[in-house]
């Protein structure tokens, strides 16, 4: 076997599949583009959802790619297992309706046994197929020339999400020699497919052919599809002969960083071991998440983030790092992976800022969650309780990164049990929720032969006239193809069009079919593009449409250039968010129509008003200056060259467009634009919200919406004057600073009006003490505004030491407030705040608890105090 880096390893498997007439697809990024289904890009295939669902027809058949992907269903198992990631490669080559088994089995067996390739032993190599394919196993006797007693039938080896392409798979496993046996020679799980660590799955080969109906039955698929992955973390495992993932030069070069940082050796011990294998896991997903636009919050991808950041932090803990530390290991992350991954390093600083403000942020919390645990300890004490709670260990793990383990190892060594039961209860609840939030979106959709059989050619001529005469090619309705359509809806194909199909953000143009001597016959109401890439036309029929017919297309010009200036605009406002807020302000999506423009992107923290007027700023001064917007066609490379900026989630081909306004935004972009900025008019932020983990969005008006949206707040501001009596709106700033003045000066009066009468009253309740078993008190209804002057009477009580007890209510409008005090003498014999609280709150309406010494309560029923007050007195007398 030969001696190789991962990054050889990753390269010989493209550089193969591309001699083999594949195309290397980049590997996309960790964030799903238009797939709701997946929170993270967890697959090759993820990303060729398009091509296989027949949605978009691929130019080349044929795809190999290495894709970084995020799995996060068993973060707890990493580091406590040799081969558990939640970031991980995989390699895989894919035919869409092209090759099928006999290349796709055979090629891997050249990969990977070819003394050109990888050079492993056939005679460590073991495949499992599924017993009803008997081609697939003919292929590897026959073809191959594997040994029958090397190839075994597994009953799982079947691929199926249920509903949707689905088919059996073979798996290739390497046998790693029984000195890596963990199981008996005589135990079942002994054999390649087993649950054992001697035989390594290294790659798994679909056979996509089937599609899984809703009534259970399988029908063949219109094109059958290969999709394979092999794991390239195993893979170099093999190579570099590792005894886990973690010992190759994936990961070591962080794990020696760690050893430096910790003084602890790296293979000393199990436990502190693992902790160097979840730093190194984690790091290594937290760098490559957060480079593609994702940051760590509470929801989402961003809480997946904190979580993974978090326990990775408190391994550094038990390694006896106590400072910031995994900012320093995203530098040593970016080299590791720079030969394929740039991004990493090019976004380095970024990323560290990120990882060490958040790392902080937890030391802070950690904190704040010992006391917690340590609050939670002290109740378990007094409450005579031997067992710490499964849902308190779980909101410890959840709401503040505790590890499990730590959390229990606490309560243990304080002489208590964990349920650890409840804990694991707790855990599978979640993922059940968000597995049910996640599974009510379509997975992957079922191939159409209808559109993907069409290849007729239409051409787009939008960029230079939005008047065509064209013939027309294909008409379809109720999903099949049809020679005429007499009225309904449909859909069409044109020779030529004029028509914009929906991409890239922009919505499609809009307007109307016509005869030759200009008679409506249908209206133009959306354009998608057709899996071959035609414009494909959703009409409303008013008058017989025939195929072979010519016909006039006219595109609804108003609608048109209102679109155009709102794109243009869009690419103002991206160029204008990167000087302003820096080059991390990636663009995340977009949608361009003809009232407003929304532009979404990442962004870690707020954006302020003063940025948000600099960027209005930026994009209006370039409006003034009438800059020419000048659009260029030209291969991929030479943009690059240009210094174009590839906008989010766009595959681009062999040509592009480049759109270019006064060398100061140049991106690529296959929409429509104004000849000048001056043609937008105006521009007008309307609003920006942060919508998910670090992603902002804007959305703004031009033209003739932004002139109707200053109309507007000019219509509100002259209101504002007239309310205030001002007969200038430029005395309106200074009218309203005067009101608001006067209105704290009010509230301040009244407060103290409020506090005199507390005061008052005071002086009344507290000469009021009655006696119940040796325990003084005093209970009262009191006039005052909120519970907030309840605790001052408080206050007074204690510091006066009128009572042993003191228990208040007030009313305002339907709503009641109860406070409860004991001192200490009444504590010590039993008379706790909370538990009479308890008592009482249910006479008003209401419920509420606190401390022995404080509690507090709220309802909504004001005629229940005075029974409340009596209720009191009632358990008091009881104690």
């Amino acid at each position: 076997m030969k001696q190789l880096s991962s990054a050889q390893i990753r390269q010989m498997y493209l550089d193969f599949f591309k001699e083999k007439g594949h195309r290397i697809e980049p590997s996309a990024s960790l964030i799903p583009v238009n797939d709701p289904t997946l929170l993270w890009i967890n697959s090759g295939v993820a990303t060729l959802k398009k091509y296989f669902d027949g949605s978009i027809v691929p130019e080349n058949p044929r795809i190999t790619n290495a894709q970084k992907s995020i799995r996060t269903n068993d973060i707890e198992n990493v580091g406590k297992t040799a081969r558990h990631h939640t970031m991980f490669e995989m390699l895989g080559n894919f035919s869409i309706g092209d090759y099928f088994k006999k290349e796709a089995v055979v090629w891997a067996w050249e990969f990977l046994t070819s003394p050109q390739w990888l050079a492993f032993d056939p005679e460590k190599l073991f495949v499992t197929v599924y017993p009803e394919d008997t081609e697939a196993k003919r292929l590897w006797i026959e073809e191959v020339g594997l040994p029958e007693d090397h190839v075994i039938e597994l009953q799982d080896n079947f691929w199926d999400i249920g509903v949707g392409p689905s088919g059996p798979c073979t798996e290739i496993f390497y046998d790693r020699g029984e000195a890596f046996n963990d199981v008996a020679e005589d135990d079942p799980e002994n054999f390649p497919g087993g649950e054992n660590e001697r035989y390594l799955e290294i790659w798994n080969l679909v056979f996509s052919e089937f599609n899984h109906k809703p009534d259970n039955t399988y029908e063949p698929l219109p094109n059958k599809n290969i999709d394979t992955g092999m794991g390239l973390e195993r893979v170099v495992s093999i190579i570099q002969n590792a005894p886990t993932n973690f010992e190759t030069d994936l990961f070591m070069p962080i794990i020696q960083a760690v050893e430096a940082l910790s003084h602890v050796k790296y293979g000393d011990d199990t436990l502190t071991d693992t902790s160097f294998k979840v730093i190194a896991d984690h790091i290594r997903a937290l760098s490559f998440a957060i480079g593609d636009g994702a940051l760590p919050s509470n929801e989402g991808r961003g809480y997946v983030l904190r979580r993974l950041l978090r326990r990775a932090v408190m391994h550094g803990q038990k390694l006896g790092i106590k400072e910031a530390f995994l900012y320093k290991m995203v530098p040593v992350v970016g080299q590791i992976m720079e030969s394929y991954y740039p991004e990493v390093v090019e976004n380095q600083t970024f990323i560290q800022k990120v990882v060490r403000t958040e790392e902080e942020r937890f030391h802070e919390t950690i904190n704040e969650g010992m006391d917690i645990l340590q609050q939670v300890i002290t109740e378990l004490k007094e409450s005579n309780q031997s067992e710490l709670e499964g849902s308190i260990i779980f909101k410890l793990y959840d709401t503040y990164g505790f590890p499990v383990e730590l959390t229990e190892e606490i309560v243990e060594e304080a002489g208590f049990t964990a349920d650890h039961v409840g804990f694991e209860q707790a855990m599978t609840a979640q993922r059940e929720r968000a597995r049910a939030a996640r599974s009510k979106e379509k997975s992957m959709g079922v191939q159409s032969s209808l559109l993907t059989d069409i290849t007729v050619d239409s051409e787009y001529v939008g960029y230079e006239t939005l008047t065509q005469t064209s013939e027309l090619l294909v008409l379809i309705q109720d999903e099949q193809l049809v020679e005429g359509v007499v009225t309904d809806e449909a859909q069409a194909i044109f020779a030529k069009t004029p028509f914009y199909a929906e991409m890239g953000g922009q919505v499609a143009d809009k307007g109307v079919i016509l005869t030759a001597d200009h008679q409506l016959v249908a209206e133009v109401i959306d354009v998608k593009r057709a899996p071959n890439g035609q414009h494909l036309h959703q009409l409303r029929v008013m008058t017989p449409l025939k195929v072979g017919e010519t016909y006039l297309l006219q595109v609804n010009l108003a609608h048109h250039h209102s679109v155009l200036k709102n794109h243009t605009a869009t690419h103002l406002l991206h160029k204008a968010l990167k000087e302003v807020l820096g080059e991390h302000a990636n663009q995340a999506g977009s949608l361009v129509t003809a009232d407003y423009l929304r532009f979404d992107f990442t962004h870690f923290g707020q954006v302020t008003s003063e940025e948000l007027a600099k960027m209005e700023r930026l994009v209006e001064e370039k409006i003034w200056e009438s800059i020419p917007v000048v659009t260029i066609e030209t291969d991929i490379d030479s943009a690059k060259e240009m210094g174009a900026m590839a906008l989010f989630g766009e595959k681009y081909g062999k040509k592009v467009r480049v759109v270019n306004v006064g060398d100061w935004s140049i991106e690529l972009c296959g929409g429509n634009h104004v000849t000048n900025t001056e043609a937008i008019g105006l521009f007008k932020i309307t609003s920006e919200s942060g919508i998910g983990a670090g992603v902002r969005r804007i959305e703004a008006v031009t033209s003739q919406k932004a002139y109707e949206f200053f109309d507007a707040e000019e219509n509100q501001l002259l209101q504002i004057a007239q309310i205030v009596k001002s007969s200038q709106l430029k005395e309106v700033v200074n009218k309203v600073e005067q009101l608001q003045q006067q209105v704290k000066d009010l509230q301040k009066e009244n407060e103290q009006l409020l506090s005199k009468l507390a005061n008052q009253q005071a002086g009344d309740i507290f000469k009021d003490v009655k006696e119940a078993n040796g325990i003084t008190y005093v209970t009262a209804q009191v006039a005052v505004k909120d519970m907030n002057q309840l605790r001052q009477l408080a206050d007074q009580w204690k510091q006066k030491e009128l009572s042993d007890v003191l228990v208040l209510a007030t009313a305002s409008g339907d709503k009641v407030n109860l406070l409860v005090a004991s001192n200490q003498t009444a504590v010590a014999k039993g008379v706790k705040a909370g538990d009479l609280i308890k008592a009482i709150a249910p006479k008003v309406g209401g419920g509420g608890g606190g401390r022995p010494d404080m509690a507090q309560a709220g309802g909504k029923n004001p005629a229940g105090i005075p029974d409340a007050l009596a209720e009191a007195v009632n358990w008091l007398n009881q104690q």
